[in-house]
């Protein structure tokens, strides 16, 4: 506990914080605000935004005039032309001809300049402005007063075109583009520089507020003005804290914070849950995961991300809600938010958003059977997250116009790592040995391998195994309790019976039995033997402690009285030691594994009965209730008196319609006679 303590403060940001809370739209609850010192008013995102849009539409792109190039093309096509001329079969008195053409509209194009635009720029239609660099004099210019390649290109064919004493003007058309190349280069290092220059100019403030000026009245309304006022302030006050501030006093008033939160939660395992409480195993996992969660917001803080709702905060209340129980999901999940809401700002925001989805998280796994729960979870959550903060944005701002799809994003981001869940909780299930929801789901599919190879070596009981599954759960649902550890505990508490089947009467074929052969102490010490070697087949399949239980205590420390009756029927006279016929226990210690041993005996002792009508079932079941009780087998188990009753009608229920008992009409006054 403190070593949990000491973790979260060394990784908690230690500034002082603002102590006001406020919101747009909102009163100002406070005393009257007097500025303590002069600060400057910082501009908001908004007005930043603009700023930076209209110094990026000032600042034109930077082309080098390459003044060279057509100098160079215009040798080159030159040069080229008596070779290609050659190929080409024409006259050699026609070449003049064709080399003027093409030195005119050569000269014609790169005079007037060809571009290669920039879609960049072309934000506001296809031509923008750019500044033309030539010898280091710059000139300003429109794309659309210059040619790009493919322009030149149509200018150049026109010409062609026009000029009747040319023959082959195809041929000339296809070469010329040859020799047509951008000579106005984009020049990306000056045009950065230069956005730079005049983005690092741009102003964050716009005006001062003077020391003793009132900043806001106590009752007066928060509008934008004064909004931004506060927020300046508030961001002034931190960084000066930060600089000037006393970082020990921070850490003190820390400690005392976590310190209670922490102890508040050691007192409500305490009072609720002495069992997590006594165990420091369980103890460690959830300190564990509390410390975690506070360690990765701190480690945002000091990221300063953009937002601090990309943290998955739902994923610490469904980890403890699997692994533990509801109640303490809820309150770990409050206590852990209410420490945030001292460090994050907008904290009223922040703990509403987180208090909410929390809550809908632990609701929407309270009863875990699929898988899929998980998903239908995460959208429940993604959903709650959306509603909540569109929510608060129409409170804050009074308009939908403000509402941004990129608001939404931290929240998609935060659920889809809320998945993440899944795979925690195996690890720490792996790591502390705690048995969750998931993985009892997984031991109750008959298709895993103890449970198929049960259904193989010994049917009866497998079936039997099935029956006692479906009453247990049935009654422990009614009552109050975990039906799926009770549902796994029913399918595994007999497997020791695979290792001799065919000693247990439901496995046993008609004409042998092969008891005939052993003493009564014999019988009864295989018999009893079934739940030792359930126990060590357990342990050698990595079942789960808690199944094992009901391993160890469904028959309690009840004889197996059939063969001590016939001992003691055929030995009048011999001592009898009766610990030689009796479970060695122990007897069940809470209300799922006593729920089984009822359930257990119940349905064992009703295949045994000839004529299951519903007064012989009726009778079946209060006596082997009233048996139990009289052992003392319930003593231990946190059962009421009243919850068993409830379970003695559910059994009697189960068993009628199991064995199709008909209900009795009373024909003359036309009502139900009430069997049960």
């Amino acid at each position: 506990m403190i070593l949990s303590v000491v973790i979260i403060c060394i990784f908690l940001p230690k500034q002082p914080r603002f102590r006001f809370e406020y919101e747009k739209g909102k009163i100002w609850m406070h005393e009257d605000l007097i500025a303590p010192y002069n600060f400057a008013i910082l501009k908001t995102p908004g007005e930043l935004k603009t700023d930076r849009e209209q110094i990026l539409s000032s600042v034109y792109p930077v082309y080098d005039n390459h003044v060279q190039e057509k100098k160079d093309e215009i040798e080159r096509f030159l040069n080229e032309l008596e070779a290609k001329w050659k190929g080409s079969g024409l006259e050699d008195n026609d070449m003049p001809e064709y080399s003027s053409t093409v030195t005119q509209i050569l000269s014609h194009v790169y005079d007037r300049g060809i571009i290669a635009l920039t879609k960049r720029f072309q934000t506001n239609g296809e031509n923008y402005t750019f500044n033309l660099a030539t010898e280091n004099v710059a000139e300003k210019k429109n794309t659309a007063e210059v040619y790009t390649r493919e322009s030149a290109l149509v200018y150049a064919n026109t010409i062609i075109e026009s000029k009747k004493a040319l023959t082959e003007k195809e041929w000339l058309k296809s070469i010329i583009g040859d020799y047509i190349q951008p000579n106005y280069i984009y020049n990306e290092r000056l045009t950065d520089k230069l956005v730079a220059d005049a983005l690092s100019n741009i102003s964050t403030t716009k005006g001062m507020v003077q020391r003793g000026e009132l900043i806001i009245a106590s009752g007066s309304m928060v509008n934008n003005e004064v909004f931004q006022k506060v927020e300046s302030l508030r961001i002034a006050y931190e960084e000066e804290a930060r600089i000037g501030g006393d970082r020990n006093v921070v850490v003190v008033g820390q400690f005392l914070i976590v310190g209670l939160v922490i102890t508040l939660l050691m007192v409500f395992l305490y009072l609720f849950r002495i069992d997590v409480f006594s165990n420091n195993r369980l103890l460690s996992l959830i300190l564990l995961v509390v410390t975690g969660m506070l360690v990765v917001l701190s480690w945002a803080l000091k990221l300063k991300l953009t937002s601090l709702y990309y943290i998955p905060f739902c994923i610490v209340p469904i980890i403890v809600r699997i692994l533990f129980d509801t109640r303490l999901a809820l309150n770990i999940h409050l206590l852990m938010v209410l420490v945030s809401g001292f460090f994050v700002p907008n904290s009223f925001e922040f703990a509403f958003l987180q208090v909410t989805a929390g809550m809908v998280s632990i609701y929407s796994i309270k009863t875990l059977v699929k898988r899929e729960q998980f998903l239908i979870s995460s959208i429940i959550i993604l959903i709650t997250y959306f509603v909540a903060y569109l929510g608060i944005i129409l409170i804050r701002d009074g308009s939908i116009s403000d509402v941004g799809y990129a608001s939404f994003v931290p929240f998609i981001v935060s659920v889809l790592l809320t998945l993440l869940a899944y795979p925690l909780i195996y690890a720490f299930e792996r790591l502390f040995g705690i048995t969750s929801d998931v993985t009892l789901m997984e031991l109750t599919n008959t298709n895993s391998s103890l449970l198929r190879e049960l259904s193989y070596k010994a049917p009866g009981t497998f079936q039997h195994s099935l029956q006692v599954a479906n009453l247990a759960e049935a009654a422990i649902y009614r009552i109050g309790g975990n039906a799926l550890l009770v549902r796994a505990g029913a399918l595994y508490h007999d497997i020791g019976k695979m290792q001799n089947p065919q000693y247990f009467i439901e496995n046993q074929t008609k004409g042998y039995n092969p008891h005939d052969g052993l003493t009564y102490e014999q019988s009864a010490q295989i018999i009893i033997s079934h739940v030792s070697k359930g126990v060590d087949l357990a342990h050698k399949h990595q079942l789960p402690e808690s199944i094992i239980n009901f391993i160890r205590t469904h028959h309690g420390t009840t004889r197996t009285d059939y063969f001590y009756n016939a001992f003691i029927k055929d030995h009048p006279d011999e001592i009898v030691d009766e610990q030689v016929f009796r479970y060695p226990g122990p007897i069940p210690f809470s209300k799922e594994t006593a729920v089984l041993m009822m359930a257990d005996s119940v349905e064992a002792a009703s295949r045994s009965i000839k004529e299951p009508d519903a007064e012989n079932l009726s009778n079946l079941v209060d006596k082997i209730i009233e048996g139990k009780l009289g052992q003392g087998q319930f003593k231990n188990s946190n059962i009421t008196m009243q919850e068993i009753e409830t379970i003695r009608a559910i059994f009697k229920r189960m068993l009628m319609s199991i064995y199709h008992v008909r209900v009795d009409y009373d024909v003359k006054k036309g009502e139900v006679k009430r069997i049960v």
